[in-house]
């Protein structure tokens, strides 16, 4: 990613000039011919190597997106010009990133730039869904409501992904500290028991299988190192192409336990944008375009990519996804009376609010429930490892004994 000047001429025959990050020129001129502007200029900013090499950009979260937008909106109703309040925002936030988007995006609408347009040349830190809810409100003249909506889905949307996170975390801690200290045990104490083992002696079952796998894992890491890796780095290719992701999305509604999780949470994302985007003048089609793929799950943004299909054809909303077999009745049936009195983004909004509040009391539970069996889990491993090791030992003084 490196950062581009250029010069066009906007829609209105002005020339403009700004600058913008892209990776590569070519993708510079492509974004801003598909804004609708004539390039008549785009050159790269020449760093240094010394900076280029140790430069690190760093990831502009969802959180700092949210106050950006609420600052934005607070400082835009007390009258502030919106070029003047871009350039305060990027000198107070933190994120070097961030501040250097914002001083770029602020330079772009002083030269004439509309402020949806600038955001579309940022598509890693302003979404397809950010951008065009801007431009509505651009149009509308409501940017200061749609900026406050926009950081209260946000701010949403945080909360919704730390519950998961929060869920997921204690689990994989456990699970990776328990690995490491088997992975430890069977490379470096195993092999101190097994010398203490006579040669002659007919050793248990559990304690010669013990004794292979600590052998493998010792002279055979050329086979399993990589294999591990291959494996890790398979699972990832796979993930990023729509086939394996569309099999991954749809496995993790089936997973036992944690799959109505991950539904309700994919659920709560997607009526919450849609009510969103709805509320703040989207068009219907539109709206569905962008609130499938904010589900965060392939399989639901597919399934509601073809309910707007049909919608599209004159038919309602509720039908196509009552079909899809992926949403429950209660949803289905608030986007029936939402369309039948025609309040549908308020019962949206009651919808995401319960499902919100259901994400957040399974995760509390999962919490409780995962805890005991985990603590199982490793202290049978640990237990058999040692179990398996002095096995020998009691049959060795049994057999004294008699």
């Amino acid at each position: 990613m490196g950062l581009f000047t250029y010069q066009i001429i906007d829609r209105t025959g002005n020339t403009v000039r700004g600058q913008m990050d892209a990776d590569h020129e070519w993708m510079a001129v492509t974004r801003l011919r598909k804004m609708g502007y004539t390039v008549v200029d785009v050159n790269p900013v020449r760093e240094s190597s010394f900076r280029q090499a140790f430069q690190v950009r760093r990831k502009v979260g969802v959180g700092e997106l949210s106050l950006f937008s609420r600052q934005l909106a607070v400082m835009l109703d007390a009258g502030i010009p919106l070029t003047r309040s871009l350039f305060t925002l990027s000198r107070q936030t933190l994120n070097p990133t961030l501040s250097g988007v914002l001083d770029n995006i602020a330079r772009n609408v002083e030269a004439g730039m509309g402020l949806s347009d600038s955001l579309k040349a940022y598509p890693d830190i302003f979404p397809e869904l950010y951008v065009n809810m801007i431009r509505a409100g651009e149009v509308g003249g409501t940017l200061e409501e749609i900026l406050r909506r926009l950081s209260e889905q946000l701010e949403r949307d945080k909360t919704l992904r730390d519950s998961i996170r929060s869920a997921s975390l204690y689990p994989i801690v456990v699970l990776s500290f328990a690995t490491a200290v088997v992975l430890v045990m069977m490379v470096f104490i195993v092999p101190v028991f097994a010398r203490f083992f006579p040669q002659d002696v007919a050793l248990p079952l559990p304690t010669r299988i013990l004794m292979a796998v600590s052998g493998f894992l010792r002279h055979g890491w050329y086979i399993w190192v990589p294999a591990l890796g291959g494996g890790i780095l398979a699972f990832r290719t796979c993930l990023k192409s729509p086939g394996g992701r569309r099999f991954w999305d749809r496995l993790k509604f089936k997973l036992p336990a944690i799959g109505p999780l991950f539904r309700r949470a994919a659920i709560a994302r997607f009526t919450r944008t849609l009510s969103t985007l709805l509320a703040g003048g989207i068009p219907v089609l539109q709206a569905l375009d962008a609130a499938g793929p904010a589900s965060g799950n392939m399989v639901i943004a597919e399934a509601v990519h073809r309910a707007g299909e049909e919608v599209q054809e004159g038919k309602g909303l509720a039908g196509p996804l009552e079909k899809s077999g992926l949403f429950p009745s209660m949803v289905t049936q608030m986007v029936a009376v939402g369309e039948e009195s025609g309040s549908l983004t308020l019962l949206l909004v009651k919808t995401a609010e319960f499902y919100e509040a259901e994400v957040a009391a399974m995760t509390r539970g999962l919490s409780a429930l995962i805890e005991p069996v985990l603590i199982i889990i490793v202290g049978c491993l640990v237990g058999g490892i040692i179990i398996s090791m002095y096995l020998p030992i009691f049959t060795f003084v049994a057999s004294l004994g008699r």
